[in-house]
């Protein structure tokens, strides 16, 4: 930044020089010293101006008259009192009292000077220095005044006029300081200018409308987002009143101090606004208010992109309808009822044993459906303690339990806002739990734990269960209300011993999954014999069988042998050719599993109910699978 120097008189100039020379200032700018006296003086100010120069430096009348006419900073140079003293020294001798001229007046009283000299000197304050002639004359005849004192501009004109007149010259220390005080003022004034730089291309580029207004309702910000929707130019509203330009939108209320409604809905040419209105303060006092204008389209465009931004995290459903397994009549009627559902937007309860590929199921429905775009969002509701699953669900504020996150959490809802959420094991939820989730089903909103206010969420639910779900309510552990809301369309997924046809085409599917393995094929002998077991985990146990095998199998094909080899190893039950087994022996191993499955592989419970010790059964169940 620049610095201009106006020097009224060569005394000025040549302090000017001599401070610069020393090269002690440590101000990074440039400093020049132009030579000007009254209205040359302006010229020289008003063209430093037009340069960029931040702040002036000059001297009595020619100062107080640069003031008057630029818009930037006028320095001063300060007559002190050893500026005095050297002007009465060389004046010589002098008689009578002596009048000091001043454009303003100044720190130390020039009278007490005079009693400590034994002079009498009378202060001259001039009103208006295009009239210097006639007020110094006034005064001075009218107080005896007969030697004057003044800046350069005073000896000019009233020299001529036979008075006396000495001038007051500047010191290099004056000079010196009226420099270092221009410094400040202009690092102050570019710090100032940086802010008022930034407020402006804040206010400017936002993308909400913004405007202000002050305590006489004239508008003082109107920015570009507000021009386009209000069709109307900050030329041509700023300074007017806001009631003359557009209709009332509430920011005359923040001024009278009105609490009334600050957050408000409205349509302007036919598009429809969020309006949030503050009043701005000065201490206690109310000086004006501002308003934020966003577009609701844009908003919703813009928390769109959000929840595509999150999706890229991890909330995307992955599994495509053409990814589940159908060579079974079952589930081929099972995606053909995905695609009807997928084209629906309510609740659907998929049930089966675990394992079956319900959240395969669920992912699908929510790559058909409309959703798809938006964020698929899953969680066990089994996996988790009751108070921990509300707070994931639902989210909470800052401070609603000892080791809250700062700032607050947004719950699984609100990130499932636009998509789908899939809610596994809803058996298992707790009823507390439950009696939020029916909320958000009837109001489409939720509320986070310690909050006081409701977010609206667009969510479609997905549950799953393994349970008997009218077990459940008729135990009273599930709520009716809450199950007839969750179970509008259904989805049963047979487990995968009613459906082996299904197998073949699973288990090359999770050879795929791994195409560097040394494994390249299965042989028909080996998925025969895997067709014929008993699958207690359903798929999720075939794949890690499977797994298992491929990384334990030399390869390159895995073998009946194998299979057969690591089922036995891991303690799972044989099931050998029914064809080729017959008699009681068969019977009797039939029967066992078969209530080992009903008692979902209780040992303790099967054996109670067959009569036998769980030891019995175990030995049993292990002398069958012998080869």
């Amino acid at each position: 930044m620049k610095i201009t120097i106006i020097a009224p008189m060569d005394n000025i100039m040549d302090a000017a020089r001599e401070v610069l020379a020393q090269n002690d200032l440590h101000w990074p700018g440039e400093i020049e010293v132009l030579p000007g006296l009254l209205e040359a003086g302006l010229e020289q100010a008003c063209q430093a101006v037009k340069r960029g120069t931040a702040v002036i430096i000059s001297r009595g009348g020619t100062a107080t008259l640069i003031a008057k006419h630029v818009d930037v900073p006028v320095v001063e140079i300060q007559v002190t009192a050893f500026d005095i003293l050297r002007a009465l020294k060389s004046m010589g001798h002098v008689s009578g009292t002596v009048g000091v001229i001043f454009m303003r007046r100044f720190l130390f009283e020039c009278e007490k000077l005079g009693d400590l000299l034994g002079i009498p000197i009378q202060e001259i304050f001039i009103d208006n220095e295009l009239r210097i002639e006639e007020e110094v004359l006034e005064k001075a005849g009218r107080q005896g005044i007969g030697t004057l004192l003044g800046d350069a501009s005073a000896v000019k004109l009233l020299t001529p006029r036979g008075l006396k007149v000495g001038l007051i010259e500047s010191s290099v220390e004056s000079v010196r300081k009226a420099i270092i005080e221009a410094g400040n003022l202009a690092d102050v004034r570019r710090r100032e200018r940086e802010k008022a730089e930034l407020f402006r291309t804040i206010i400017d580029t936002s993308a909400d409308g913004i405007i202000a207004i002050d305590k006489n309702e004239q508008i003082t910000i109107f920015n570009p987002a507000i021009e386009r929707i209000y069709q109307l130019s900050g030329s041509e509203v700023i300074g007017r009143k806001i009631g003359d330009m557009i209709p009332d939108d509430g920011l005359r209320g923040c001024l009278t101090g009105d609490t009334g409604e600050r957050e408000s809905v409205r349509r302007v040419n036919n598009r429809v606004f969020a309006i949030r209105r503050i009043p701005i303060k000065l201490g206690e006092d109310i000086v004006g208010a501002i308003a934020n204008v966003q577009d609701v389209t844009q908003l919703q465009n813009f928390e769109q992109l959000v929840r595509q931004k999150l999706n890229k995290k991890g909330l995307v459903a992955k599994v495509h309808l053409e990814q589940l397994s159908a060579a079974s009549g079952q589930m081929k009627v099972i995606k053909e009822r995905v695609r009807q559902y997928a084209a629906n937007d309510a609740t659907v309860l998929i049930t089966g044993e675990s394992g079956t590929g319900k959240e395969w199921v669920a992912q699908s429905i929510h790559n058909l459906s409309l959703r798809q775009k938006g964020p698929f969002v899953a969680i066990n509701c089994a996996a988790l303690p009751e108070s921990l699953l509300e707070s994931e669900l639902f989210g909470y504020e800052e401070g609603a339990f000892t080791g809250a996150k700062k700032g607050g959490k947004s719950g699984l809802f609100e990130l499932a806002h636009n998509g789908t959420i899939f809610l596994d094991e809803i058996g298992d939820m707790p009823l507390s739990v439950q009696a939020r989730l029916l909320r958000v089903l009837q109001e489409k909103e939720v509320m986070r734990l310690g909050a006081d206010s409701v977010i609206p969420v667009n969510v479609r639910i997905l549950a799953a269960t393994n349970q008997d779900m009218m077990h459940l309510v008729d135990g009273r552990k599930f709520r009716a209300d809450l199950y007839y809301r969750l179970d509008v369309l259904r989805l049963h997924i047979p487990p995968l011993r009613e459906r082996v046809e299904d197998i073949p085409e699973l288990v090359n599917r999770f050879l795929e999954k791994s195409p560097h393995s040394h494994i390249v094929g299965i042989t028909a002998e080996a998925v025969k014999f895997l067709q014929k077991q008993f699958w207690r985990g359903n798929i999720r146990e075939l794949e890690n069988v499977i797994e298992r095998i491929k990384l334990l199998a030399p390869g390159p094909f895995i073998e009946e042998r194998m299979v057969r080899e690591e089922l036995s190893a891991s303690g799972h039950i044989l099931h050998d050719d029914i064809a080729g087994h017959t008699g009681p022996d068969m019977t009797e191993r039939h029967k066992l599993e078969q209530i080992l499955f009903e008692e979902k592989y209780n040992y303790t419970q099967a054996a109670k109910r067959l009569g036998i010790s769980r030891t019995t059964l175990w030995r049993k169940l292990r002398q069958r699978q012998k080869p």
